[in-house]
């Protein structure tokens, strides 16, 4: 029997392989694809606004980030829309934006068993558990939809894209909360590295913004009720933040091994060189105070990736705008970084686009590498007044052209779940 030991020796021993990011695609409040979900991040355009899907008299919270206009008929045919949640609807047209912009297809050759699915999302298919429950109860047992278990199955997003691509390698989800897309991309990246598949597509999924989903996060006191100014409501970092505003959407990543992607003369957006995780251990919702297990998530990701804090130019921060959970940023930043913080330009993407939740590393993590490929960075929208004793960059008023040689993308979710992950230009 091989001690624990010996295995990590054998496993630090083995040629590293690195792993890069050549598909892109996303659905959010800010557009149904990542394009313009870019162009309207750096624009400082705000997805939050009025809920108006469905009675918002009796909740505390009557705004959101939801995705609009979204027709499934134009992306599902016949009554395959009916089958599937909202959630796995998103996913979907994300991957099929994603695996288009990969220029990758299964069916052209190589072994369908090294292409796998890692996906996440936080709660799953909502949407369908209120609708069919509402049915059941009015109409009784025989009339919940025989599609039911499919459609509520958090591992719905990583099946139904494995059967689209015919991707038959390493396929699972991952669900831990506010972290979870961060999860499942570090670990697909692991798989890769480990030489366990050659492609995975990664990312996650959200669309909790239901009227049960609300009244959940509302009546905790986790959202913002700033429900007369709602695009100012997502103030990340902001001295007058009240909570997070709730999103919904996904984003879906073609993960890749260098050289696997050279071959094929794939377009490469950044490569993904390091992943750190933890857990706070301490509370189901509250996060460390100190910052200390976020800092120690930081490190282990800029450990794993062999990059030192100096040469890190840009943090796209969990940033949700609640007064705990920036404040335990800031302090995790400086713990990492010391001096060099403030050198360091960071924004949330949830100033605008809301916390997507399982989906939101996602989403995020796509528009790093977009950062890191273009040489611009977001703003912080809504970020006009720091804490007392905060001087930090939050990349206030304006998107900026930046240089970025690597940068950290952070998630931490309710159970203590801490992510981090290293995104930095490829060589």
């Amino acid at each position: 029997m091989i001690s624990e030991g010996r295995k990590n020796e054998d496993c630090k021993s083995m040629t590293r392989r690195r792993v890069v990011i050549t598909g892109l695609g996303a659905v959010t409040p800010l557009g149904h694809d990542l394009a313009t979900t870019w162009d309207n991040l750096l624009a400082g355009v705000s997805g939050v606004a009025p809920i108006e899907r469905y009675d918002v008299s009796q909740h505390a919270s009557k705004i959101a980030a939801m995705v609009k206009d979204f027709d499934p008929e134009k992306y599902f045919p016949g009554k395959e829309a009916r089958h599937l949640d909202t959630f796995v609807q998103y996913a979907l047209v994300a991957a099929r934006e994603a695996m288009a912009d990969s220029g990758f297809d299964a069916s052209k050759g190589g072994n369908p068993e090294r292409f796998g699915a890692v996906l996440a999302t936080g709660i799953g298919g909502i949407h369908e558990i209120e609708n069919q429950h509402l049915r059941y109860m009015q109409k009784g047992a025989r009339r919940v939809t025989p599609h039911f278990i499919p459609m509520i199955m958090p591992n719905a997003i990583s099946g139904e894209i494995a059967i689209r691509y015919g991707l038959k390698g390493p396929n699972f989800v991952v669900a831990s909360a506010c972290a979870s897309s961060a999860h499942a991309l570090g670990l697909a990246a692991k798989l890769i590295r480990w030489g366990e598949a050659d492609l995975i597509v990664s990312g996650g999924a959200e669309a909790a913004t239901t009227p049960l989903g609300l009244a959940g996060f509302s009546n905790m006191k986790a959202l913002s009720t700033r429900n007369d100014d709602p695009e100012r409501a997502s103030r990340p970092f902001d001295r007058d933040r009240d909570g997070f505003v709730m999103g919904e959407g996904a984003a879906i990543l073609v993960l890749e091994e260098l050289e696997h992607a050279r071959k094929r003369g794939a377009r490469i957006y950044a490569e993904l060189k390091g992943f750190g995780m933890n857990d706070d251990a301490g509370h189901i919702t509250a996060p460390d105070p100190t910052g200390e297990t976020q800092a120690r998530t930081m490190r282990m990701a800029l450990e794993d990736a062999g990059v030192d804090p100096t040469e890190v130019d840009y943090v796209n921060a969990h940033g949700t705008s609640t007064p705990l959970n920036d404040k335990m940023e800031v302090l995790a930043v400086t713990k990492v970084f010391g001096d060099h913080a403030r050198k360091l330009a960071i924004s949330s993407t949830k100033s605008m686009v809301g916390h997507i939740l399982g989906g939101s590393a996602a989403v995020e993590t796509a528009v790093t590498a977009r950062s890191i490929h273009e040489g611009r960075v977001h703003l912080t929208m809504n970020f006009e007044n720091p804490d007392p004793g905060v001087e930090l960059d939050f990349v206030p008023g304006e998107s900026r052209e930046l240089e970025i040689r690597n940068a950290v993308k952070n998630s931490f979710g309710f159970g203590g779940h801490n992510a981090s992950l290293v995104l930095g230009k490829i060589d």
